[in-house]
């Protein structure tokens, strides 16, 4: 086998393997912050599913999935008890690190969901994974915290627009291959709707 001078550098810059997947985690983030699924919905799909329950079968179909498991999970009220030893022995068996399943666990409660969402930790990739892969056993099993998430946010929300005395414009960077893109240009006045929580 031969070794291009690429593979020398790399041998003599990492003799662990912990260096190389913490690097190999950095580049693949861009990757997930740009992979972020999205429906996009004319003005025309709107008023026409709006007026006539028949035509919602023209939307999407992503985004009657991501609605509908919205839906679901904000109304099924989990024993977070029994709902995170569910989750507990999930990512047991998704080889996560066991330190950091029982640190969720123990604190929990002690911390935010934004707090444990926003942190470097699985919880972030596995989320926002399954969101766009529509992956519903991850889903499910994560459903007491996207909750828990969606509500903080919700009630941040409402307190940060109380504080407001106009309305901001925020931006947020995001790649797109150029068919999304003419297609976000042709539903100008439409709906935008991402599968996932955004964060930058």
């Amino acid at each position: 086998m031969t070794f291009t001078k690429k593979h020398v550098d790399i041998l003599n810059k990492y003799h662990q393997i912990q260096p190389i997947c913490m690097q190999l985690t950095k580049a693949t983030q861009p990757c997930d912050h740009d992979a972020i699924p999205m429906s996009f919905i004319t003005e025309q799909e709107i008023s026409e599913a709006s007026a006539n329950e028949q035509n919602l079968d023209r939307l999407p179909p992503s985004y009657m999935y991501s609605v509908i498991f919205k839906d679901i999970i904000l109304e099924i009220d989990d024993d977070d008890e029994k709902s995170m030893n569910t989750l507990v022995n999930f990512c047991g068996q998704h080889k996560i690190h066991e330190k950091d399943i029982d640190e969720f666990k123990r604190k929990y409660h002690e911390k935010s969901a934004v707090w444990w969402y926003t942190r470097e930790f699985f919880l972030y990739d596995m989320i926002n994974r399954a969101l766009r892969m529509l992956d519903m056993e991850v889903m499910t099993k994560f459903g007491f915290f996207i909750r828990r998430l969606h509500i903080e946010l919700k009630q941040l929300h409402q307190e940060q627009l109380a504080d407001l005395q106009k309305v901001s414009t925020v931006y947020r960077g995001q790649g797109l291959r150029q068919q999304d893109f003419r297609h976000l240009v042709d539903i100008k006045g439409g709906l935008l709707s991402f599968n996932n929580f955004l964060s930058t």
